[in-house]
């Protein structure tokens, strides 16, 4: 059998590796059209706990980062003066150029012919079995295809930049600074005893006021925006503390999640597709190049369990993989919406509520607590401090309606929240503002759309509710994700309260979301409330 793999970086070298292992008489040639020593980006980042697949399948990973590689196991997140540090994620780096350097090596230890400075394209690999395409987002192979993988592409809004630096960080660390034109985050962490990885993010109009959308992006691969590094530079000087931004193809871009139904085609050739040629997710989860490594694992073993069944192989391949990627790519979705909005968290939050709210994308208050005990406990004293009482447990007030706590009954009607009771007086809830001078306390309610494409509607519904001032904005349906997002901007934009309503929101989750900022209250059924010992 004759595979040619398109593509020399990690998911690539890695495939090539485990399938001349597994028969080493099949033909394996690898076509990367960058010469060897080649490497867009700096650092490759991992979490230890997420390996366990890719060291079983090879040693190569686990020897670089041992011999090669840097660990560690906070996080800090840095904003206005303070510096607040999440322990408990075990992670790694090394620079790219390095694990390249030993996965090349590895491939051509086992027998795979590694041909450097070539491109390929569909049309020049008539004489293969397989091809499988490894070469990244803007795939070649992909789109010589014919076939429907069923992709779909959502474009981020936020800007990032990648650089490195020759100033060591000690471990993952997100800096946020207000300068003259907006809020700028970087996403720092150590990759060699020399060299940190740089990235920075902003939102598009902040980027265009600094006058950073003057960079000529029609130039060739391999220029960068020298300008943008030069302000960057300034911007976190203190931080940097008196070192260098390092530049690498450096410039402006707009991450772009693809989620693919299909990862294989049979015309006009077997084609397989593995790692960012099919999917991505946003790199604040650190995730791409294990996925593609993982994509490499289940492709090599479905070709092994089903020998000269390329149809099965490439059936099976996708069966194992797909649901692991979905994962990560479901997880990594409120992780981008947060650097798409963490601008507006900077001007609202306090740096407490920032970090507890950044940490807590993605995970509960209790899962925090056990991986950092003393972030979490922190949090919690923070908010005591402000109001006397732990967050469900808080009393509200606003426009005249009361609760004596944060978890309050919501009662539906044909379906939709339409009462909420508190022990004292009910507050109705309607999509329209009440034609009434009484003063009576109302509630507006607002639907969240199922994508985050219709919240502009939902966006205009609550501009014109909130002229009328309601006590509460109460938000229901949609996803989580785009209930939060509606409620913040209840919140952040309107300074109108946020009632999340869900009735599937268990105490834990309840409180993340009081004491993040999310919501100002949540909402479910009576019984709920009930279970959670809270007086309906």
């Amino acid at each position: 059998m004759r595979i040619a793999v398109v593509g020399g970086g990690p998911g690539g070298l890695f495939f090539a590796t485990l399938l001349r292992r597994a028969d080493p008489a099949t033909e394996v040639t690898v076509f990367e059209r960058n010469k060897p020593d080649d490497t867009f980006g700096f650092g490759v980042v991992f979490s230890d706990r997420t390996l366990a697949g890719i060291h079983e399948a090879d040693p190569v990973l686990r020897k670089a980062l041992a011999e090669h590689g840097t660990h560690w196991d906070d996080i800090e997140v840095r904003l206005k003066g303070e510096r607040l540090r999440c322990g408990g994620n075990g992670m790694a780096a090394i620079v790219r150029k390095t694990l390249l350097s030993l996965m090349q090596q590895r491939a051509g230890e086992v027998g795979a012919d590694l041909r450097f400075a070539t491109e390929v394209r569909l049309s020049d690999l008539d004489g293969y079995d397989l091809v499988v395409a490894a070469d990244g987002t803007g795939s070649l192979i992909r789109e010589g295809l014919t076939a429907d993988l069923g992709v779909e592409v959502d474009t981020a809004t936020a800007k990032f930049i990648w650089f490195g630096t020759d100033h060591v960080f000690d471990s993952l660390t997100f800096l946020h600074e207000r300068g003259p034109h907006g809020v700028f985050a970087v996403h720092a962490y150590p990759i060699s005893e020399d060299v940190s990885t740089f990235i920075v993010e902003t939102d598009e109009e902040s980027w265009q006021r600094a006058g950073l959308d003057e960079f000529d992006v029609s130039r060739p691969p391999g220029v960068s925006d020298l300008a943008s590094r030069d302000y960057l530079q300034t911007l976190f000087a203190e931080h940097l503390d008196g070192h260098r931004l390092l530049v690498n193809n450096s410039r402006w871009g707009n991450f772009r999640t693809r989620r693919s139904r299909t990862w294989h085609s049979l015309d006009p050739r077997p084609v397989a597709l593995l790692g960012d040629a099919v999917h991505t997710a946003h790199f604040s989860v650190g995730s791409g190049t294990k996925m593609a490594m993982e994509d490499a694992v289940a492709l090599s073993a479905a070709l092994a369990a089903h020998p000269g069944d390329l149809e099965a192989a490439l059936t099976a391949y996708e069966a194992a993989a797909q649901p692991s990627v979905r994962r990560i790519q479901d997880s990594a979705r409120p992780s981008l919406a947060w650097w798409e909005h963490f601008g507006s968290y900077y001007e609202h939050f306090e740096p407490w509520q920032f970090a507890y709210h950044f940490f807590t994308r993605s995970i509960s208050d209790a899962r925090l607590a056990r991986r950092a005990p003393e972030l979490a406990g922190a949090s919690h004293r923070e908010w005591v401090t402000r109001h006397g009482a732990e967050p469900l447990d808080t009393p509200f007030e606003h426009r005249g309606w009361t609760s004596p706590t944060r978890a309050v009954a919501v009662v539906t009607q044909h379906e939709v929240p339409a009462t909420v009771l508190t022990g004292g007086r009910p507050l109705a809830l309607t999509e329209r503002a009440p034609d009434r001078a009484d003063g009576e306390p109302w509630g507006a309610r607002v639907a969240a759309p199922e994508t985050e494409q219709g919240l502009a509607g939902a966006h205009r519904l609550l501009a014109e509710l909130a002229d009328h001032h309601p006590a509460v904005a109460a938000v229901h349906g949609g996803t989580s994700l785009t209930r939060s997002l509606l409620c913040e901007r209840a919140r952040l934009r309107h300074r109108l309260p946020a009632l999340l309503v869900d009735p599937a929101l268990d105490a834990d989750q309840a409180a993340t979301a009081v004491l993040s900022g999310r919501a100002d209250l949540v909402g479910v059924p009576v019984a709920v409330l009930r279970e959670w010992g809270v007086p309906a």
